[in-house]
């Protein structure tokens, strides 16, 4: 119970790996709050695991200001916040849109940017704070320059945001997931037998020969947001099934 009577906020926390954050939260004992924009999914949440759940976009600050002010009323200050949403957009480079660009800049580096900054007042002296970023912060993988660009400015955003806090005793983290089963493949809108051949590919370049799970990922964002990892900040897990490192 690593996070008894803790006041736990996880951003893109409907599905995939913020829903099992937050769902591992819960069972050590945390006050949980969860946002998305997809007010279903928040619902269903919310009905199935008891989360506090409000619909906000992290690329809009006045919805952000609106969401932390809730929160705060409803649970009290904020001692764990994981800025996990983002989104994914693949295309070749001749093929990237604008809009691409834009929506992937806008939602995983000035929504995790903010996501920060307007938690500020919000948070306890001494909190915990996850960046969720990515394996491609560092490796190459045709057809991901913009979404690999984005994952490397949370890397840096997460060291700068790790000396900003230090006075106040507030930890900054990063997470940085390899291949990962989560809702976000069904959402690239491709067939099902174009998907199996991009996952097929995937696989053939992890060294475990395997996607990771939420729930593995969940246990590394646990384990940075409590006193388990008291003497770490600006610092990084990759897990990755080995893809980066071998």
């Amino acid at each position: 119970m690593r996070y008894q009577n803790k006041v736990a906020v996880v951003t893109g926390g409907s599905s995939g790996i913020g829903l099992e954050t937050g769902k591992m939260l819960l069972k050590e004992g945390a006050h949980v709050a969860i946002t998305g924009r997809d007010p279903v999914a928040l619902a269903a949440a919310a009905k199935e695991h008891g989360f506090l759940a409000i619909k906000a976009d992290v690329a809009s600050l006045p919805e952000m200001d609106g969401f932390y002010r809730k929160v705060t009323n409803k649970l009290g200050k904020i001692d764990f916040l994981f800025a996990n949403a983002g989104i994914f957009k693949g295309a070749p480079l001749e093929e990237t849109t604008e809009e691409m660009f834009d929506e992937m800049v806008a939602i995983n580096i000035k929504g995790v940017f903010f996501t920060v900054q307007k938690a500020l007042p919000y948070l306890n002296d001494g909190a915990a704070i996850v960046l969720n970023s990515s394996v491609l912060n560092q490796k190459a993988w045709a057809g991901n320059s913009i979404y690999s660009a984005t994952k490397a400015a949370v890397r840096s955003l997460a060291r700068g945001f790790a000396a900003d806090l230090v006075d106040r005793k507030i930890r900054v983290n990063t997470i940085s997931p390899g291949p990962t089963f989560t809702p976000i493949f069904g959402r690239l809108g491709l067939p099902e037998a174009e998907l199996q051949s991009i996952a097929d590919n995937i696989l053939s370049g992890i060294p475990m020969k395997r996607f990771g799970s939420p729930e593995e990922i969940a246990n590394a964002v646990l384990f940075l947001g409590c006193s388990d990892s008291s003497f770490m900040t600006g610092a990084e897990i990759v897990a990755d099934g080995g893809l980066g490192q071998l």
